[in-house]
């Protein structure tokens, strides 16, 4: 039984069936587990993402998605090239952390939290700014709920030799992605987010040339994903150190059950109507947005604080009471606060949430 509603980018709620996988031990040299739930689960992540594995491979990397996100850029990124890093959020700016931490050569373009990344911003940062090698970027920005248009920004680089890192934390399994027509090179995400598995690992999609060319880059022993591939590619799936096999199991279900939900188009539609039942409600009880519909994304959604002496934790605490777990604001010139659409979460649960805000009293 769930104690409450996860209604947050991440962890998420998750489905009992993928909690009850977790109930089983595995041991981590075992051929049932590396060739029977890995091997499954770098084929079936390429299949989700309608990628040839002749042209694509898969590295999976036990800790949070800012650990793939940092073991990416320090793998792919050389002393000798220069990254540029477009940001509007929380999560961009963490790339320009790590890439500060490994002495990498780095631009970062930082915009307002509610401006798009847009294929102009790209045009005009990659003329400001000569020699870059590698760009990189958050695609569904959660620190507002933004949904930047990576589509105009591939289009913008398309020719220029410029390796295209994504952060697809949150948007990956739940908006849909063509990473071959954008030429993606690294496409980075995690197992607690729109695939509905829980935490403890992430992983990279690449192009097998791009991640080929990593070997020897890395710069951290945990977090060389060239190692890392290498060993699973040679071994059948085995981990170089101990596997979180409880969160992999969970996850090998979860890909299941998307599967079985209809893929990445249909789990959309269900985050798309889960953020329309959201926001018409909130609107009808008097609540605005804090983005304008057309850059908004399905993932999270941020509301502004509805008068001057809103006391967000206080009605946290109400709706938690009623089981609805939501988030703290992040951004930097407005008081908010975030519900998220996704998980194993229906529109029929955005409309007994909204009936408790009904019933809550923050006015």
């Amino acid at each position: 039984m769930r104690n409450y509603l996860l209604l947050t980018p991440g962890p998420l709620s998750t489905s009992q069936t993928v909690r009850e996988a977790m109930l089983q031990d595995w041991c981590t040299w075992d051929k049932d587990y590396n060739g029977g739930i890995v091997t499954p689960i770098r084929k079936g992540l390429l299949a989700i993402a309608g990628l040839d594995e002749n042209e694509y491979t898969d590295v999976l990397l036990q800790g949070s998605g800012t650990y793939c996100v940092e073991a990416t850029i320090g793998a792919a990124v050389k002393p000798t090239d220069k990254l540029l890093i477009l940001a509007n959020g929380a999560y961009g700016k963490r790339m320009a952390q790590i890439a500060g931490y490994y002495h990498i050569d780095h631009v970062l373009v930082s915009l307002h939290e509610t401006e798009l990344i847009t294929g102009e911003v790209a045009r005009r940062a990659l003329e400001e700014n000569p020699g870059i090698t590698h760009l990189s970027m958050v695609h569904s920005e959660t620190t507002t709920g933004l949904l930047n248009p990576i589509e105009e920004v591939a289009e913008v680089i398309r020719g220029k030799g410029i390796t295209f890192i994504v952060d697809a934390m949150s948007s990956f399994g739940g908006v849909p992605i063509d990473m071959k027509k954008l030429d993606i090179d690294f496409l980075v995400s995690s197992a607690n987010k729109c695939i509905q598995g829980v935490p403890g690992f992430g992983f990279i999609i690449a192009k097998r040339e791009k991640l080929m060319a990593c070997k020897g880059v890395a710069r951290s022993l945990s977090l060389d994903i060239y190692d890392q591939w290498e060993t699973m590619e040679k071994g059948g799936g085995k981990w170089r150190f101990t596997s979180p096999t409880h969160v992999v199991r969970a996850f090998y279900q979860a890909m299941k059950e998307l599967n079985e939900e209809g893929g990445i188009v249909a789990r959309y539609e269900r985050y798309k109507k889960n953020h329309r039942t959201l926001v018409d409600g909130m609107r009808a009880q008097g609540f605005k947005t804090l983005l304008p519909d057309a850059s908004q994304g399905p993932i999270i959604t941020s509301f502004l604080y509805p008068h001057a002496g809103f006391d967000f934790n206080a009605f946290y605490a109400a709706l938690k009471q009623k089981g609805f777990v939501i988030y703290p604001g992040k951004i930097s010139d407005a008081d908010t606060f975030r519900i998220g659409n996704i998980g194993d979460v229906f529109p029929e649960d955005m409309e007994k949430l909204l009936e408790a805000i009904r019933n809550t009293d923050y006015k």
